[in-house]
């Protein structure tokens, strides 16, 4: 596997963090209902974390193999799934709730896999 598909994992962790700290930093100056609120620091809560999972994954590189790659994939669907899914609503977007379940599992997936790889023998 190729050591700038791990460097990837790294910037898109970088990325997503990025983008957590603005969408905390604007959600603070919304005027939104309580509900929104709480939907809003819950979407911002889990980028960040999964901004994390990623770095994680991009760190544990070659070592983790294809599983650590595979979390990866799955750690930014998931947190594009889960995370636009409820920004989304929250701002009066779309309502995309039926994705949000698709992407909540696929980041459960993401810990799975990236647990795997740790545990996989060479």
């Amino acid at each position: 596997m190729n050591t700038d598909t791990y460097r990837g994992w790294v910037a898109l962790g970088g990325l997503a963090g990025l983008l957590a700290v603005a969408a905390a930093a604007g959600a603070a100056h919304l005027s939104v209902e309580a509900g929104e609120a709480r939907a809003l620091a819950s979407a911002v809560q889990m980028q960040g974390w999964h901004a994390l999972a990623l770095l994680g994954c991009g760190l544990w590189g070659v070592r983790g193999g294809r599983l650590a790659h595979a979390a990866g994939t799955a750690f930014a669907l998931g947190t594009l799934l889960f995370c636009g899914t409820v920004y989304a609503g929250a701002l009066g977007g779309p309502r995309l709730g039926v994705l949000a379940p698709v992407g909540g599992s696929l980041l459960l997936l993401g810990w799975a896999l990236l647990g795997l790889s740790a545990l996989r023998r060479r």
